[in-house]
């Protein structure tokens, strides 16, 4: 495979959408060959993104280190609790109350924290679009509780930036591992290296990855 395709890509393509998500697919395919039989075997991935909202992030804060289904659940309780999960309403919600909506002390400090940073004018969430990716992650990651995991995550699905690989997810990790016949105890720095070979749409061929785990799990 290419060390980058970036050669291959008629424009600049700094972010992905509706238009152009598939055709990056398939350029990626086209220079992966175990890209490309994912998407021969099941399909192209969804387009998964979120809007940029409070909530997203919040809904974002409360995967971090859980089951997707875990934290839906806790959203979905805040979303009773509240009706719309904005920064002043979280705000009125007392420790005791966000315990019964299932966030855990640890996670109510870092939400609270960031609506409080929303409220103050810290963080102006219709900023953050036009700012490159790293001045996005420099910005977000001064929040307690809000790591580079969070921001992959953020920059991919509500930013639709193409050339992410989010490290810190264990579902991409081990895609990758299993579709390179990796062993287990790969280090940090070979999976690195072999999604650099994806530059500049590590974002896309992430969401493969995601795509062949979500498909290989469904087989049980």
């Amino acid at each position: 495979m290419k060390k980058n395709i970036s050669h291959l890509i008629p424009e600049e393509t700094e972010t992905f959408n509706t238009e152009n998500f598939q055709k990056l697919c398939n350029y990626l395919a086209d220079q992966d060959q175990d890209l490309k039989l994912i998407l021969d075997n099941h399909g192209y991935p969804p387009m998964w993104t979120r809007a940029n909202t409070f909530e997203t992030l919040v809904h974002i804060i409360l995967e971090q280190q859980v089951s997707l289904a875990s934290a839906l659940s806790a959203l979905n309780k805040l979303k009773e609790k509240l009706t719309e999960i904005t920064p002043e309403n979280i705000l009125k919600l007392n420790d005791e109350e966000m315990r019964e909506c299932y966030v855990s002390r640890q996670k109510n400090r870092y939400i609270k924290g960031l609506a409080e940073a929303i409220v103050s004018g810290e963080i102006n969430l219709e900023k953050l679009p036009a700012m490159s990716g790293e001045e996005v992650r420099k910005t977000l990651v001064s929040l307690k509780g809000i790591g580079n995991w969070t921001v992959d995550v953020y920059l991919m699905f509500t930013l639709q930036r193409t050339d992410i690989f989010p490290i810190g997810d264990l579902a991409a990790v081990n895609a990758l591992k299993r579709l390179k016949q990796l062993p287990p105890k790969a280090t940090r720095e070979e999976i690195l290296a072999i999604s650099e070979q994806w530059k500049p749409l590590r974002s896309v061929a992430s969401m493969i990855l995601w795509h062949y785990y979500l498909s290989q799990s469904k087989k049980g």
